[in-house]
């Protein structure tokens, strides 16, 4: 990768570099905090740090995700329906740190953050062991504030890039980020697709060449044979809905752990030539 922007270290990095050391691309699950509960859900990290997880994202329920499919939505709803709050997701984290968990990437939009101040919010992030967070609705341009908060706090704001963001885009996004960047696969939301969107590994491998950072794509990506596509042109994957799909499908379910853990390790992937 080249050297460029964007800042490195730190829990996050130590992961994608132990997977690059294991001839694998890292694995990112996603879960909704709180969906079904927030005891299941830390439970249910553990499936994923036993199923091979490199880094958890936890996603902070949020009345109007408008960049989440319908089953990202639903589990959202659900959590809230539970009462959890952004406090709460910290209160998880700091949980999972003291247990061991694989770095924790809080995914939240503005809106929660804004009401707890950009201050406090950072503070209370660091405290709780969180290692990196990722806004889905906060433009470079109008992320100054927080990554200024962040950064001295020690936690990494993870950039967020599509097919359609121009060089200009891409560079204030690597000027901005840490621990590694996100690329989303697809425009649109989130939710399962059949195939990969044309274009992805040189789309990437453009990116690249922006950021002295690990790329990670996301979005409609669920079954093992598009890892392994997706293993040869980039760092590492993101899972989200189907993961989120299989929570709601067998939650209450005596073996919903044993189930997670089995999916997360039918996602290890080597990494391409």
């Amino acid at each position: 990768m080249s050297a460029g922007p964007g800042k490195t270290g730190g829990r996050i990095a130590a992961a994608f570099a132990g997977a690059r050391g294991r001839k694998r691309c890292a694995l990112i699950p996603y879960v909704t905090a709180g969906d079904p509960d927030l005891a299941t859900t830390r439970r249910l990290v553990g499936a994923l740090r036993r199923g091979g997880a490199d880094v958890v994202e936890i996603g902070v329920p949020f009345s109007d995700p408008i960049a989440d499919g319908p089953v990202n939505q639903r589990a959202a709803d659900r959590a809230l329906g539970n009462g959890v709050t952004l406090r709460s997701c910290l209160e998880l984290a700091a949980g999972l740190r003291r247990e061991g968990a694989p770095p924790v990437v809080l995914f939240s939009y503005y809106n929660p953050i804004h009401r707890m101040g950009i201050g406090p919010f950072a503070q209370a992030a660091a405290r709780s062991g969180v290692d990196g967070v990722l806004v889905t609705d906060l433009p470079p341009e109008e992320a100054g504030e927080l990554h200024g908060a962040l950064s001295p706090a020690g936690v990494d704001l993870i950039g967020l890039l599509s097919p359609t963001s121009a060089p200009d885009r891409v560079a204030k996004v690597c000027a901005l980020a840490g621990g590694f960047i996100y690329f989303i696969s697809r425009t649109g939301v989130t939710g399962m697709r059949d195939d990969l969107p044309a274009g992805l590994e040189g789309q990437v491998r453009a990116a690249r060449r922006a950021a002295n950072l690990p790329i990670a794509v996301g979005f409609g990506i669920g079954r093992p044979d598009q890892v392994r596509a997706i293993a040869s042109f980039a760092d590492g994957v993101v899972v989200g809905s189907a993961l989120v799909r299989l929570v709601e499908e067998h939650a209450g379910a005596a073996d919903l752990e044993d189930r997670v853990e089995a999916f997360c390790r039918s996602l290890a992937a080597p990494l391409g030539s």
